[in-house]
């Protein structure tokens, strides 16, 4: 599916191929292609024939799975990023692939799911135009949106922890621990896009000399700063799980080894009560004690002894 968007004179005329040859004819205007489930054969002769791009990048954007990145090539630069999903509102995200070729003159967007952003700008440019519009604006745009929806997961995300840290070590089910570590592992994935994102947006701000195009320099600063921002928070949440997570683990060893503690001592406690009680409890005639009036209470006596001697005794050692 190939949609095109001709602005000139701050209009924006939607259309078909045809519209190839009116950007031709308007020096002063520019041309935006945007592009779905198109057949890779017939989107590369397009691409790479027609319109001049190179082939190398034209086929790395066409590949499902391939690390975001950022090239600077003569009169066009080429990004690709993969945005979050129009779905995906939390850590269980998933991205499209989006392949972005903006010069003066041509911007083309290359996607390989449905973007609901790219749709409504397209709709807002027939509606009301594109005065002041050019391809970088677009890729601005584009660029800060993919930053700015990572970073709504990310700020939602730590409220969601600060709620799990008052509960977690009051829960007595391991709910709240599963959750964790999905978490833990859906943070591994963004960090890594996240992380590609930022030396992308990196080299595409380098792209723009400081001083003959500090606008575009400073525009795209500051998307790379709030990239970078959003990269070292999940950094920063991760640390947080781990850390929860290894408390979590800590307070339950702790715990158990409490308990494994009352064990032990009231094991050790009933071993002599038991040797006694066995032994006294053969059948032989002539066991000491036996036929002595008082036998069964000196026994007794013993028993209590051994109790309380060893609870002193474990006291002491500040084992109780």
């Amino acid at each position: 599916m190939m949609h095109f968007t001709l602005c000139a004179d701050g209009k924006a005329t939607a259309g078909g191929r045809e519209l190839l040859d009116a950007w031709r004819a308007q020096p002063d205007a520019w041309l935006w292609v945007d592009l779905q489930d198109e057949a890779a054969i017939s989107e590369r002769h397009f691409l790479v024939d027609e319109l001049g791009l190179d082939e190398h990048a034209v086929t790395e954007a066409q590949r499902p799975r391939h690390p975001p990145g950022f090239e600077a090539y003569p009169g066009y630069l080429y990004l690709l990023s993969k945005p979050l999903t129009s779905e995906s509102e939390d850590l269980e995200f998933a991205t499209l692939q989006l392949a972005l070729f903006a010069g003066p003159r041509l911007l083309v967007t290359r996607h390989s799911q449905y973007s609901r952003f790219i749709a409504s700008m397209r709709q807002r440019f027939a509606e009301q135009g594109c005065a002041d519009e050019s391809p970088l604006t677009v890729t601005a745009a584009v660029a800060r949106r993919i930053s700015e929806r990572y970073g709504k997961i990310l700020l939602d995300l730590e409220r969601r922890l600060d709620e799990i840290e008052d509960q977690l070590f009051d829960s007595k089910t391991d709910r709240l621990m599963q959750e964790l570590v999905g978490y833990n592992t859906a943070l591994r994935k963004m960090r890594r896009i996240l992380a590609y994102h930022t030396n992308a947006f990196r080299s595409l701000r380098d792209s723009f000399d400081h001083t003959s195009s500090a606008h575009w320099h400073e525009e795209f600063d500051d998307i790379h700063s709030l990239m970078e921002r959003f990269h070292s928070l999940a950094e920063l949440y991760q640390n947080v799980i781990t850390d929860l997570i290894e408390g979590y683990i800590s307070l339950n060893a702790h715990h158990l080894n409490q308990i494994m503690k009352v064990l032990t001592i009231v094991t050790v406690i009933f071993v002599p009560l038991t040797l006694l009680v066995g032994i006294y409890g053969m059948n032989f005639e002539y066991i000491p004690e036996l036929k002595s009036q008082y036998g069964y209470f000196i026994l007794l006596g013993v028993m209590s002894a051994i109790v309380l001697g060893l609870l002193y005794l474990f006291r002491r050692v500040r084992w109780l």
